[in-house]
């Protein structure tokens, strides 16, 4: 039987059962599985304390707090703390929460799930351990039930010990900073993480879902066990069904296997991110057991040598940037509407693809990007068993700490990298798991004689300042993590992002991966094809050069590529007070840059033009060379400098139109073409005349884009722009205020930097400040700040199950504004 009969059968098969089924629905029980947001009414204390899982250890001298919470974003900024991780304190740090378990749990399953923790958490109920976790970016969840007190309160505790603060290169938060959830099952229930979705067949005309569901029972009962499965559409409607029933033995867990037809389904891409329902259900004696939805995406891809990424028989080439997981003023503490006002801007840019830079991002990072429409390179680790040198007194300066992950890898990693597949794993967006960064980077730690840079005289294996692993150790290591990898998905590639592609060629680390990613290295890309043709390369991490994307883009081979970054982040700092990197599209709360323009003049569809004016003091001379300037000169969003006596001033024009017209104060001054769409700038000497400017993109002689330069007057009042107007689901969600300095005409005064003050009073709170100056050591948590560029953002957060919080700015000067924000169950 050939390939196209066997598909044919397996599709006839799963057509029939789903008409089978098409008279009886499942019928619509009452939910099985209550799962309960567990992130109120928490007890913190910053400090270590003797026995404080104890009930004997009163906490009601402690602050109270709601999850997510990161205490290093409270501050203060400090030179004694680590540049790495932004000059923010660590520490150790007990969160409790007492809480009431009802006698109605009797006979239940009671666990509790941390979306993640940072970082070397130690759990315990009622004074028993359940157990420690030193990975701060991993998923886990503890059985509560053998431990609670049914019909009175119980004491939940955690520790987390941070106590190393330069145990990282980048910024990690302190605490409990995702969502914690508390799950209440039946004895017979879905495995933790136990459903899992592929799509072996998806093509326009039908697709066939393939659903696992591990169940366990860990009662006493023995019976049969009937596992039902649903496919759901956007809509809700059930559009294929099929049910198995199996013989359970008490204490044991089983796997029970589904196939169903999809007929015509929506394919997922970035363009068209439809999304589907599998419901999963589990029935003992005819009663609903346990429910589970899992949302998942119909979608077919591979990653070719010759043209990269081929998603539903189409090339799409990689328009990518990287990010790690701190929301400016937020901190690490995690909300789903902080990082989807980002996400939203990347889209608007013309980004398809995001890289979780350097380990797994909180869950619903992943639910934002199967909705929005984005692909996802999800990433375990920056460390293996070796420890990278950590900066504590400025950007590569200093005396290096080698705290960090590393210490936990030989015992953890493979756990970490597995458990990241596990929960990830039904993501639509997700087309690589990688298991390592920049692992091989040249003596730090591993080196290898053909790599760049060695030093012979550098000890190995040693704990010197400069201390160096052989390279030959890491394809052990890398067998080992792509077999936890495949263990749960053998459905996408394994990558790794590479910074030493000849000592990693040399030990064999390249030729093990199915995907192989290449950290500022495109001067190797056509030599490695050439050298191993059946190498899938693509760029993993690149610089903002114009050269880097137009090898990515005119080579075919290559799969695209990832920027770093696409926002600006806390830590990787400078010296005091810089605490944060510059490298975003976005800066640090989350407004646009002018390298973000220019990108989305490279990436984005829809037609486009940007201009900036040239400030008083530049070098005009760099006119002649603009690509080396590009974005390096000081510009500004407007028309008029005061004392500004040149007669011409420099513009800098980014456009995907095919030609740009300028006209000053209405006036047109010539058009002139975008001859290369992958250099897409001019330059624009415009005569220094008082007024305005306006730039008029065109395609085909139509005009389909427009961008004006004006006058900007003095300061005039304060505005705030909420992203969010009505906030829901009892505190959980926040809105980020921008606030802004206008003239009269409305319009953003770029130099205006007044201190602004605020209040919220009413259903809602402050959860933080910022402005985009990485220099500026303002603690997040003040109450007032002084603006950046003429803004900066005040991010709320509601207090109260309903009701309306009233926002209030102030500046003397400048007198006040309020904006009002419904809350809503």
């Amino acid at each position: 039987m050939n390939k196209r009969e066997i598909l044919s059968k397996l599709t006839s098969q799963a057509l029939l059962g789903a008409v089978l089924l098409a008279g009886a629905r499942m019928p619509a029980d009452a939910q099985a599985r209550e799962r309960q947001l567990f992130d109120q009414g928490w007890r913190f204390h910053l400090g270590d304390v003797r026995e404080g899982q104890t009930a004997a250890v009163s906490d009601r001298s402690w602050r109270e707090v709601d999850l997510p919470h990161d205490w290093s974003i409270e501050g203060p900024f400090s030179a004694e703390n680590a540049s790495g991780t932004g000059y923010l304190p660590g520490g150790v740090a007990w969160y409790r929460k007492t809480f009431q378990a009802p006698a109605t749990m009797r006979g239940m399953k009671v666990s509790i799930r941390f979306d993640g923790v940072y970082r070397d958490s130690t759990v315990w109920i009622n004074g028993a351990l359940l157990g420690s976790r030193p990975y701060g970016y991993s998923s886990f969840e503890y059985d509560l039930t053998p431990h609670l007190r049914l019909g009175g309160a119980n004491l939940l505790a955690v520790r987390v010990d941070r106590s190393a603060v330069a145990d990282s290169r980048f910024y990690t938060g302190s605490g409990i900073y995702r969502h914690v959830w508390l799950n209440v099952t039946g004895p017979v229930r879905i495995a933790p993480w136990g459903v899992y979705v592929t799509t072996p067949v998806a093509v326009e005309k039908e697709a066939l879902v393939s659903v696992e569901t591990r169940v366990l029972s860990e009662g006493e009962t023995e019976g049969p066990v009937t596992v039902a499965t649903a496919i759901l559409n956007e809509r809700g409607e059930e559009i294929a069904a099929t049910r198995t029933e199996e013989p359970m033995a008490a204490r044991h867990e089983r796997l029970f296997a589904h196939q169903v037809a999809v007929p015509r389904p929506e394919l997922w891409s970035p363009e068209h991110p439809g999304l589907y329902t599998a419901v999963s259900r589990i029935y003992v004696a005819g009663k609903l057991a346990d429910e589970e939805r899992t949302r998942f995406g119909i979608r077919a891809f591979y990653f070719s040598p010759e043209r990269g990424l081929i998603l539903n028989g189409r090339a799409v080439k990689i328009k990518g940037v990287c990010i790690h997981h701190d929301l400016g003023a937020l901190g690490a503490a995690f909300f789903e509407e902080a990082l989807e006002r980002r996400l939203k801007s990347f889209k608007q840019i013309g980004v398809n693809a995001i890289r979780c830079s350097h380990n797994p991002m909180a869950p619903e990072f992943y639910d934002l990007c199967d909705r929005l429409g984005f692909l996802v390179m999800d990433e375990a680790f920056d460390e293996w068993t070796g420890g990278k040198r950590k900066w504590v007194s400025g950007r590569n300066n200093g005396t290096a700490s080698l705290r960090g992950y590393h210490e936990a890898f030989e015992e953890w990693g493979a756990r970490d990298a597995s458990d990241m597949v596990l929960r990830d794993r039904n993501h639509p967006s997700i087309v690589l798991w990688s298991i390592g960064n920049e692992i091989d980077y040249p003596d730090d730690p591993f080196t290898h004689p053909r790599g760049r840079g060695f030093d012979p005289s550098v000890p190995r294996q040693s704990t010197a300042k400069k201390a160096s692993l052989s390279a030959d150790l890491m394809p052990a290591i890398e067998r080992r993590l792509i077999a936890a990898v495949k263990q749960f998905d053998g459905t996408r590639p394994v990558t790794m992002a590479l910074a030493d592609i000849d000592a990693s060629n040399a030990t064999g680390v390249a030729n093990l991966l199915d995907v192989v990613g290449y950290n500022y290295l495109e001067q190797f890309y056509e030599r490695d094809h050439q050298a191993y043709p059946g190498r899938v390369i693509y760029g993993s991490e690149n610089s903002r050069s114009l050269d880097a994307w137009r090898r990515a883009a005119t080579n075919e081979f290559v799969g695209g590529q990832f920027l770093w970054t696409g926002m600006d982040f806390l830590g990787e700092a400078g010296r005091f007070p810089n605490h944060g990197s510059s490298s975003g599209l976005l800066d640090l709360q989350g407004f646009w840059k002018r390298d973000a323009y220019l990108r989305q003049a490279l990436w984005s569809k829809q037609p486009m033009v940007y201009a900036a004016a040239w400030s008083p003091g530049a070098d005009e001379s760099r006119m002649a060379n603009w690509q080396r300037s590009l974005g390096r000169v000081p510009a500004a969003e407007r028309w008029g400098f005061a004392d500004d006596s040149r007669k011409s001033v420099p513009v800098e024009i980014y456009s995907n139109c095919d030609s740009v017209e300028a006209l000053l104060n209405g006036r047109s001054l010539g058009e002139k073409t975008v001859s290369d769409r992958f250099a897409p700038v001019l330059i624009w000497a415009i005569p220094n005349e008082p007024g305005k400017v306006e730039f008029i993109g065109k395609k085909g002689g139509a005009s389909v884009a427009r961008f004006e330069l004006g006058s900007v007057g003095q300061p005039y009042r304060i505005t705030l722009s909420p992203d969010l107007k009505t906030l829901k689901n009892g505190g959980r969600q926040v809105a980020t205020i921008e606030v802004a300095v206008v003239d009269r005409d409305g319009k953003r005064v770029p130099d205006a930097t007044p201190t602004v003050g605020f209040e919220v009073t009413g259903a809602g709170r402050l959860a933080g400040l910022g402005n985009g100056d990485l220099s500026d050591g303002t603690p997040a948590t003040a109450r007032e700040i002084k603006l950046y560029q003429g803004r900066a953002v005040a991010v709320v957060r509601s207090g109260a199950p309903s009701g309306e919080m009233t926002v209030r700015a102030t500046s003397p000067a400048l007198g006040a504004a309020e904006v009002a924000i419904a809350v809503e169950r």
